[in-house]
């Protein structure tokens, strides 16, 4: 019947509006989302359907939002706040971003007796 076309359709709106939403929300307050109408739902030749998601070679993760377009977010969370003595380190194989020493990259960046960490009111990492 018409009522009942009109119903799911209702429903699927729905579930796409609370879908976006959650999707422009993920944890970490310095992701970024990005939304791109009209986008197919393909990548890498593989086709995805309503609320399906892929992780991009540029470490995005994206959510079908078929048939608005596609809604992706960075994964990875950028820090902003660590001692000049060093620096972050981006690993585009594992989509993960490391705070490490300037002077000895293979070492983290953590407090030491040499080094100080933290400001008035800045609390230490864990």
């Amino acid at each position: 019947s018409v009522a009942m076309q009109a119903q799911k359709m209702r429903c699927a709106w729905g579930r796409l509006c609370l879908l976006l939403s959650l999707l422009l929300q993920l944890p970490g307050s310095q992701a970024k989302c990005y939304f791109q109408a009209k986008a197919p739902c393909e990548y890498e030749g593989k086709h995805f359907s309503l609320g399906e998601s892929w992780l991009s070679t540029n470490c995005l993760l994206c959510t079908c939002l078929h048939p608005i377009g596609v809604g992706c977010c960075e994964t990875t969370q950028h820090p902003i706040d660590f001692p000049d003595w060093c620096e972050a380190h981006y690993d585009s194989q594992t989509c993960q971003i490391s705070v490490v020493q300037k002077a000895n990259p293979s070492l983290p960046c953590v407090k030491s007796v040499e080094h100080e960490w933290g400001s008035a009111g800045t609390p230490e990492p864990l």
